[in-house]
């Protein structure tokens, strides 16, 4: 093993914490960055109304996609405990069993989806063009859904066999591929929202088969695919410790619906559209938090299997300083930067554009304590405490958001729609820090 590389079993310093974590951040930030790109080609080259299709149908391949973080962090967590019991066949045969379930899940789900989305569509009150746009892109994509779960499955599970530089360069691969396909489809061929959903499931395509190619063969990792029993307690286990990530995916994604349909109400289609361009950002502002988190988190589980609760506490202090500064940095790349990111989307409309920028400068607010309950969902699912980690994110993502969201809006108009966010990370944060002192006796961190 080289001098240089660093295991989870380490000791680990600020530097250390950081140098490991980094890919993973790197991994999530592309990622999120080359999930925006459809948005960018189809604002830009097919308008507005395009533009709206595609964020108000987002938040429901968000909720389809979201069993792969289930597995991700879920089995991540418990193959992580399992390697530092010592127990390597065991996490091999975990690794493999979290994956075949994923890509088997991945095929009901998609086949269920693509005849039902219209029925999605109309329920959540999308008509004429914007619903029948909405229609012909989800469809491309959810038919690749399969690999869209193994794909975020996998940025999870890196980690955990120590290769978060090879999940790197195969999150780089499958945004390159899905920038240049897109530039090609849409600003190449003129062919609009079918360009881009075909760009993005070929996309989907590099970053599920090229992890499955790797891990099938000999590697230099801690983990291979192989042979493996249908072992129901550990599936059991994996479904309660990645439960909290699942929550959240599916309360952003129906909060993300009801943000639609609030600001269908509200502001019309260019609220829509002002919310996408939110949206955008916070993926990529968020998954510096959500990278960081999943990158930390092997080297959690792997200290609570070996009991080693000088590291914990070391962990969880490092941690939250990191996430304060970045919180602080974000939030003022926001507020400086807005109108410059506001206009990448929109800048063709200046009505849109004004709006927009409104909207985030009160929004920007919510990336000052967003990282925080991020990071402590996180924290307790790599202790495999999946009951606290899902209460977190079901307050988070669900009950706080669906309060403010409904509440907000009726004393401040469409500015309260922008406020739902930063209300509800506030009390998301109050939420994570009670949890975190109170269970401090319990796990040793």
């Amino acid at each position: 093993m080289a001098k240089n590389t660093i295991q989870i079993s380490d000791h680990f310093t600020m530097a250390r914490i950081l140098r490991f974590t980094f890919p993973s951040i790197v991994m999530l930030v592309f990622t999120s960055v080359y999930s925006v790109v459809d948005g960018f080609f189809v604002s830009n080259f097919t308008g507005k109304t395009a533009f709206a299709a595609v964020n108000f149908i987002m938040p429901v391949l968000m909720l389809l996609g979201g069993a792969g973080f289930l597995f991700g962090t879920g089995g991540g967590a418990l193959i992580a405990k399992t390697l530092g019991e010592g127990d390597q066949k065991k996490a091999n045969e975990t690794f493999s069993l979290v994956v075949y379930a994923a890509a088997f899940c991945g095929a009901i789900i998609a086949l269920i989806s693509v005849a039902v989305l219209p029925a999605i569509v109309s329920l959540l009150g999308a008509e004429g063009e914007l619903g029948e746009n909405s229609v012909r892109y989800g469809r491309i994509v959810c038919a690749t859904l399969p690999l869209y779960i193994i794909q975020y499955e996998f940025q999870c599970l890196f980690a955990v066999a120590g290769k978060t530089k090879f999940g790197l360069f195969v999150t780089v691969a499958t945004g390159c591929t899905n920038m240049a396909f897109d530039a090609l489809f849409v600003a190449g061929f003129g062919w609009g929202l079918e360009g881009a959903a075909i760009a993005t499931a070929l996309a989907q395509g590099v970053g599920g088969i090229v992890p499955i190619i790797y891990f099938l063969r000999k590697n230099s990792s801690s983990l291979r695919l192989g042979k493996c029993r249908l072992d129901f307690p550990a599936l059991i286990k994996t479904v309660t410790n990645g439960s909290s990530e699942l929550i959240n995916s599916v309360s952003t994604s129906v909060i993300g619906m009801l943000y639609n349909v609030r600001l269908l109400k509200y502001a019309g289609e260019n609220g829509v559209a002002s919310y996408g361009v939110l949206m955008y950002v916070g993926f990529i502002f968020n998954a510096i938090f959500i990278g960081y988190s999943v990158g930390a988190a092997p080297i959690v589980g792997f200290h609570f299997g070996a009991q080693n609760h000088t590291e914990l506490q070391g962990l969880r202090k490092k941690s939250l300083a990191v996430i304060a500064v970045c919180a602080v940095c974000m939030f003022v790349a926001g507020r400086v930067f807005a109108r410059s990111l506001a206009g990448i989307f929109v800048g063709y409309d200046a009505a849109l554009l004004e709006q927009t920028v409104r909207a985030f400068g009160i929004f920007s607010f919510s990336f000052l304590l967003s990282g925080f309950p991020i990071f402590g969902s996180s924290f307790f699912t790599a202790l495999n405490d999946g009951l606290t980690s899902a209460l977190i994110s079901f307050l988070r993502t669900f009950v706080f958001q669906c309060a403010a969201v409904l509440f907000l809006p009726l004393l401040f108009g469409t500015d309260g729609i922008w406020l739902s966010c930063p209300a509800a990370e506030f009390a998301s944060t109050v939420t994570t820090a009670v949890f975190l002192a109170t269970k401090r006796g319990r796990y040793g961190y």
